[in-house]
């Protein structure tokens, strides 16, 4: 039998208002590409990946097309719009991906911020490959800082840090179980997912999501500093 597909999903709906820039921040350029190409690039060359969904802001996937095309990125397949949240995004690459022919509840899903432009190829294989042992899995690293919960102004617990992790994209899914988990958030209105692991571990309890090892150098850029520091960790 052939192999499910594993399809990308290249989450750039957001405009980073942050970043305080006319144009969405993943168009914005690092060592002379926009953050997007850089993007697109690490999933084209990841051999785990059939293709490429991107999900673009609005009025922009022209130019999302052209950058594409520039770099020629081939597994692009399509470019959708976004949603008004991140969850929104999310779900509109899960249904573009349920509606392709040949694509069935055992696919492979990576959904991935577009601003984690320094995600290697490494961190992409080893979720593709825990796919093949679980239904979910994220990219995480260990917390190196003291986190603590606050209560109106004042610590109110020290987690121990080492059960503590900073969780990264790509997050993996099999197509079947997140576009059921995401159903079921959307009719939860006390449920602000922040990211798609949390959607599963809130409304698919019973179903654990794996943690593969990622990298401090897969940071999501945010905020103006983050394009320095991206910029210093290519040329370093």
């Amino acid at each position: 039998m052939p192999q499910p597909p594993t399809i990308a999903a290249v989450l750039a709906g957001g405009r980073g208002s942050r970043m305080g820039a006319a144009v969405p921040k993943q168009l914005l350029e690092v060592a002379g590409k926009p953050i997007l190409q850089h993007t697109l690039e690490a999933f084209e060359a990841a051999a785990a990946v059939d293709r490429i969904v991107l999900v673009m802001a609005e009025g922009f996937h022209d130019t999302a097309w052209a950058i594409a095309k520039a770099a020629n990125v081939t597994k692009l397949s399509a470019v959708i719009d976004g949603g008004a949240t991140r969850a929104d995004s999310s779900v509109a690459a899960i249904r573009w991906a349920q509606a392709q022919p040949g694509v069935g509840e055992d696919a492979k899903l990576l959904l991935h911020d577009a601003a984690r432009m320094l995600v290697t190829g490494r961190i992409i294989t080893d979720v593709v490959a825990a796919l093949d042992e679980c239904e979910a899995v994220t990219a995480a690293i260990p917390s190196s800082d003291t986190v603590v919960e606050v209560r109106e102004g004042r610590i109110a617990n020290v987690p121990d840090r080492a059960s503590l992790a900073r969780v990264q994209t790509p997050q993996g899914f099999r197509l079947g179980l997140i576009a059921a988990a995401h159903a079921d958030a959307a009719a939860d209105p006390g449920f602000t997912p922040t990211d798609d692991c949390s959607v599963v571990l809130r409304c698919r309890p019973g179903v654990p999501v794996r943690t593969v090892a990622g990298s401090a150098r897969n940071l999501k850029v945010t905020e103006p500093a983050d394009l320095a520091l991206a910029e210093a960790l290519l040329h370093g």
